[in-house]
């Protein structure tokens, strides 16, 4: 059984408050970012994870390499918890996965777009056919 972790950042990009999930298993990592609007408080923050959590859309990534992490202690967790805290951006594991997915939507949202424009075209030019066809009926 795989063991998958997962953390929320959450910080001012201006105008907005953001949240940056984070879920990681040993063969993918994946992200998915939130606008919040104004900033949010603890409880709207776990409410917003118990309700909405499971329909949020994740880009994943596959990892180069294995991640195992050995059971840490709590007290090491506790540490390395604060020290995140204590840091102001997003990691750029994050930003890059971000990044990424950023730039997949984009290309299928121009692939959708050009067959869309394809479709309208074709479209179009089927009803002018018709238009002279049915001119030339008469005669």
């Amino acid at each position: 059984m795989d063991k998958v972790s997962g953390k929320l950042t959450v910080l001012f990009e201006e105008p907005f408050w953001i949240g940056v999930f984070e879920r990681q298993d040993s063969k993918k990592y994946e992200v998915c970012r939130v606008v919040f609007g104004a900033e949010p408080k603890d409880v709207e923050v776990y409410e917003f994870i118990l309700e909405k959590f499971f329909s949020l859309n994740f880009g994943s990534i596959k990892l180069e390499k294995n991640v195992s992490k050995d059971n840490i202690g709590y007290k090491r967790m506790q540490r390395k918890v604060k020290k995140e805290q204590d840091k102001e951006t997003i990691g750029t594991k994050a930003q890059n996965a971000l990044k990424l997915q950023h730039e997949e939507r984009k290309q299928d949202k121009k692939i959708l777009s050009k067959s869309r424009k394809e479709e309208e075209k074709e479209r179009l030019f089927n009803l002018k056919q018709e238009k002279r066809k049915a001119k030339h009926k008469g005669h």
